[in-house]
């Protein structure tokens, strides 16, 4: 028999974890299932012994939630819920008449800056493999009010990674003002041994062949005026990870190695290190938009140390703005981590009950 605020794992599938909560004045039960693909809420019984009733979703939540805390055994007493992102700033006009690029520019962080340097005044060209998503932000961000234009390549393809480069510095009168190298992929976590050699060349010839052959593209088009390239690494050291972490960290070599070569011609290169953002590239799929929702809203707690939440895409694409910026002038060969609090190694804690992200 559980307790209150107590959880245990069913042994008779489909059903992955059994709650029990109070709420509104009574006990509940919750079971939360995984049946063809999709998570569901199962039902809610009277503790006094009355028939199933339908689900109360709320209820519901509040018994998992809660029970979700405990089956994990958090150290201390972390919040159940985190503070909210704060809400954006109004735009301003900083980067009015700037030409930008951006790889991998059709989806998550890429597109959430590739907006956010629009709505600021830039004439922002970006590139990805997926025409459709392409064509799709860029009447977006046009309907918004802003300036871009997508072309589609693959930073695995020197020749169309490099006619892409090619147009936009024409389109922008000769150079480009500002760069973010921001395509990359990932793989399903496997162990060393188990991983096929194909598939970590594919991640390295996207993640840091990718960057390197962007830069090399990029900087002839910044060597009379000078410029800001900022690159997507990342701290990531998990279980199985060993292509993209290995990737993501060439990456701040690289990153280090042009501030060297460039920085007496005028040239500035960063390294962004965004923690786990609410992107598709880790949302798992066959989760409804509710369900996702309540997943972050228990993951947080269990994964980042300091704000206890996920990251919004445009909370990157803003520090990606503010770096690009004058008032980082003296910033170059830097990793700048913006991960709700200090990185740390390690599985990631999944929230009972659901999928892990991708």
């Amino acid at each position: 028999m559980l307790r209150t605020g107590q959880w245990a794992m069913c042994r008779s599938p489909p059903f992955l974890l059994v709650a029990v909560g109070a709420a509104g004045g009574r006990k509940i039960t919750c079971a939360c299932r995984r049946d063809a693909g999709r998570m569901d809420m199962q039902q809610e019984i009277d503790d006094a012994g009355g028939a199933p009733r339908p689900p109360n979703r709320r209820a519901m939540l509040a018994a998992f939630g809660g029970a979700a805390a405990g089956a994990v055994g958090l150290a201390g007493t972390a919040p159940a819920f985190a503070a909210p992102a704060p809400r954006p700033d109004p735009p301003g006009r900083r980067f009015q008449g700037k030409t930008v690029l951006i790889t991998g520019g059709t989806s998550g962080i890429g597109e959430a800056t590739a907006r956010a340097f629009a709505a600021e005044g830039a004439r922002v060209f970006f590139c990805g493999r997926r025409a459709g998503l392409g064509q799709a932000v860029q009447e977006r961000i046009r309907k918004e009010g802003g300036q871009a234009t997508y072309i589609q390549a693959d930073v695995r393809d020197p020749r169309r990674l490099r006619r892409f480069v090619d147009e936009t510095a024409r389109a922008g009168g000769g150079r480009i003002d500002i760069a973010f190298n921001n395509a990359g992929i990932g793989l399903p976590a496997r162990p060393i041994h188990e991983l096929d050699h194909r598939d970590w060349e594919n991640v390295h010839l996207t993640n840091d062949r990718g960057v390197y052959l962007s830069i090399k593209y990029e900087v002839p088009h910044m060597l009379r005026a000078g410029g800001v390239i900022i690159c997507t690494a990342s701290w990531s050291t998990r279980p199985g990870g060993a292509a993209y972490t290995a990737g993501k960290r060439a990456i701040m070599g690289i990153v280090e190695v042009a501030a060297l070569d460039y920085g007496d011609r005028g040239i500035r290169v960063n390294a962004i290190v965004p923690g786990t953002t609410d992107t598709p590239f880790v949302r798992p799929g066959g989760l409804s938009d509710a369900m996702w929702e309540e997943f972050k809203r228990a993951w947080g707690p269990l994964n980042v140390n300091a704000l206890k939440r996920m990251a919004e895409p445009w909370e990157i694409a803003r520090a990606v703005l503010a770096l690009s910026t004058d008032e980082f002038g003296y910033m170059t060969g830097s990793a700048v981590e913006v991960a709700g609090g200090p990185p740390r190694g390690g599985p990631m804690v999944m929230p009972p009950g659901f999928p892990g992200p991708r």
